[in-house]
């Protein structure tokens, strides 16, 4: 069993829990990062909850040929976990050409890597935007997909689709695309977290730094959606859960147990979750008040959107299983552990 894991964007949020749970299963990894949006000090902390260090290297996968002489060095890589891209969705509706540019020649490189060098496993890290507005309420991995609702979200379906024609091209190629929802909270070390550069696109971010101090209220976007509190639904899942998700495929793709060259699994907890309702838990998770507006509906936002986990659940052996307050008091211990607080 090859057990070098390559981990693009491993210094990120989701792919710094997830260095952190391949380590733990006895993973070597190595990273690729061009820390546009992490800092280098993450490895400290994956270093200080493992005991060892990740390889790392730092690049840009859009630069072909660095990706290339990558794979001619590191040549025991037995599978990809493919996180690194451009994430904001209100970002990608000002700068649609920036996404498209970063999220798919970044991908195209990755493949072309595979395909060169022979490392026949892939996972990609997609995204329930993927649905858009969903028909039906939770989403299943049969659902349709729609028009994306923003730049980035679209970035994701066509992802799916280069994997998809490459695999096809490809026969020895697997991928398991990952499609989350909401993910959110910290490792319980409080080592690692989510920790956005500028302006936090993410709701918990937002919370946790209004309730540090840091930012003077936490904006609510809408309450007059079609949902209980009129405020927009998601279903938030815990980072480390979601991590280990990802350590569940790769396992299955290298004992050879996938049941098709391209699975397609939905990640979250099942639940929905208003945005009012995370805050009112956060509330009652930390005992921290919070400051907050309602202000109008950000562009790019859907209604309400939460998972059918059934597939993950029976085919993965994987589900979801930290409570929302303990995941949003993690993101506080988090918090005062960057910002120093008591």
């Amino acid at each position: 069993m090859h057990k070098l894991i390559l981990v693009t964007g491993g210094t990120g949020y989701i792919g710094s829990h997830t260095v952190v749970e391949l380590m733990n299963e006895g993973f070597d990894v190595v990273i690729i990062d061009n820390l546009s949006n992490s800092e280098k000090s993450v490895l400290d902390g994956i270093a200080k909850i493992t005991g060892r260090r990740p390889y790392f290297e730092q690049f840009d996968l859009c630069d072909k040929e660095r990706v290339h002489n990558f794979f001619k060095i590191y040549r025991k890589v037995g599978a990809i976990i493919h996180f690194a891209a451009y994430k904001a969705v209100g970002e990608s509706v000002e700068k649609p050409l920036m996404y498209y540019q970063n999220n798919l020649i970044s991908l195209m490189n990755l493949l072309q890597g595979m395909v060169d060098f022979n490392v026949h496993n892939l996972v990609f890290s997609s995204s329930c935007t993927v649905y858009g507005e969903p028909d039906e309420l939770p989403v299943t991995e049969k659902a349709p997909i729609k028009l994306s609702t923003s730049p980035y979200g679209n970035t994701k379906q066509i992802a799916e689709e280069i994997i998809s024609d490459t695999i096809k091209a490809h026969e020895l190629l697997k991928a398991i695309a990952l499609r989350y929802f909401n993910p959110i909270g910290a490792h319980p070390s409080a080592l690692i977290g989510e920790l956005p550069i500028g302006v936090p696109n993410n709701l918990v971010p937002f919370i946790t730094q209004t309730a540090s101090g840091i930012r003077d209220e936490l904006k609510v976007f809408g309450n007059d959606y079609n949902t209980h509190d009129g405020t927009a639904i998601r279903d938030y899942i815990n980072v480390v859960d979601l991590a280990k998700a990802h350590v569940v495929s790769v396992k299955r793709m290298l004992a050879e147990k996938t049941k098709s060259n391209f699975e397609i699994f939905n990640l979250g907890t099942g639940k929905g979750s208003s945005v009012l309702e995370i805050v009112n838990s956060f509330k009652k998770a930390t005992g921290r008040d919070l400051n907050y507006k309602i202000v109008g509906r950000r562009e790019g936002d859907t209604e309400a959107v939460y998972a059918d986990t059934k597939l993950a659940n029976e085919e993965l052996g994987w589900k979801a299983e930290i409570s929302l307050e303990d995941t949003l008091k993690s993101a506080w211990e988090w918090e005062k552990n960057i910002r120093n607080l008591k």
